[in-house]
């Protein structure tokens, strides 16, 4: 349904426990109706993990959520990004300049600051990546015309007062909150956790459904780093995830094992996709690996993650680039050869 058609979810808050409270920040994304801010009390004020995103309704949904928790921008003193993606950085700017506090991110920002610092040479790099991956001329084209017209999504590029690193915390009412670094899903990607209460703050890198994306292009292996950040969330054994998306939930153990089992499901769909012998692009894999049922909204979302699968399963040798034939050849894939056995 065209954005137009839509109805747009209005802000709100839910106390989660006492001292926090969720702020549910609606998106215009399909599929993705709304993300998650989370405003813990201290003091006499709030510190505030994550910030939704911006456009010309975000403000105004933002302060509707902070203000049914019973607060004002001004009562904010930090802002803490568990990631660096616009829906959880996109109205950092404008809640830092007006509550006068700092923001603590993780230094690895680059793969969204410098993309919002120069959209068009963002925009080049996917086109180029998306044509040698096999997607269609002309759709390509439309969706390059529409990402050109879009909004921006973040109000304005700054840099965080503080990078949010290991052996850095962060004071709540409720207790201490250790930094881990869990990237894959974003390189910038951190959780962070209060030990006592064994609650954990999770952004996109656990949510209460099964839900990848991996940033594509910044680090060699996305899909390594976020199985890696699994064993990392695994080990805190939290009781409680406060999510980027979606409702608090328990058995954060069982949320684990479901994403490495829908990683590992996924990376054997692409590997039997190309033994069927064709040499697939990118693009064909998607509906191969996903089904043919898709909406064409997610294609650009669901080729990154394919790419991701592509550059996880070449690292460990078991699928390999076909070698383009020319200049402007479509990139294409078959199975990694048998290493010769020596008598």
């Amino acid at each position: 349904m065209p954005e137009s058609q839509r109805k747009r979810e209005q802000g709100r808050a839910d106390r989660v426990l006492p001292g926090v409270w969720r702020l549910r920040l609606p998106l215009p994304w399909p599929g993705v109706p709304h993300c998650n801010a989370w405003a813990l009390r201290r003091g006499d004020g709030i510190v505030l993990f994550d910030t939704g995103i911006y456009d010309e309704h975000a403000q105004e949904q933002f302060e509707r959520a902070l203000g049914q928790a019973g607060f004002r921008i001004e009562d904010i003193e930090l802002v803490v990004c568990t990631h660096a993606h616009s829906d959880h950085y996109g109205l950092a700017s404008v809640i830092v300049e007006r509550a006068g506090c700092e923001l603590w991110m993780h230094p690895r920002h680059a793969h969204t600051t410098r993309a919002a610092a120069d959209p068009d040479r963002a925009l080049e790099r996917r086109i180029e990546v998306a044509a040698q991956s096999g997607v269609p001329l002309e759709p390509l084209r439309r969706w390059a015309e529409q990402r050109k017209d879009a909004d921006p999504s973040i109000a304005k590029v700054i840099e965080p007062d503080r990078d949010l690193v290991p052996g850095v915390e962060v004071e709540t009412d409720l207790g201490t909150w250790s930094v881990h670094e869990t990237p894959g899903h974003a390189p910038s990607h951190v959780c962070l956790f209060e030990p006592e209460r064994r609650l954990l703050i999770s952004g996109d890198h656990l949510l209460g459904r099964v839900s990848l994306y991996f940033d594509f292009g910044y680090t060699p292996d996305p899909v390594a780093e976020f199985l890696s950040s699994l064993n990392v969330v695994e080990l805190l054994d939290a009781r409680l995830c406060l999510p980027g998306h979606g409702r608090a939930f328990t058995d954060v153990g069982g949320h684990v094992e479901a994403n490495r089992a829908e990683v590992e499901r996924r990376l054997e769909a692409t590997v039997a996709a190309i033994a069927e012998g064709d040499r697939p692009t990118a693009f064909a894999l998607v509906t191969k690996v996903f089904g043919d049922d898709l909406d064409t909204a997610v294609m650009s979302w669901l080729l990154t993650l394919v790419l991701s699968f592509l550059a996880h399963l070449e690292l460990n040798g078991r699928v390999e680039r076909v070698r383009p034939a020319g200049e402007g050849q479509l990139q294409r894939w078959s199975l990694s050869a048998p290493t010769a056995v020596r008598p």
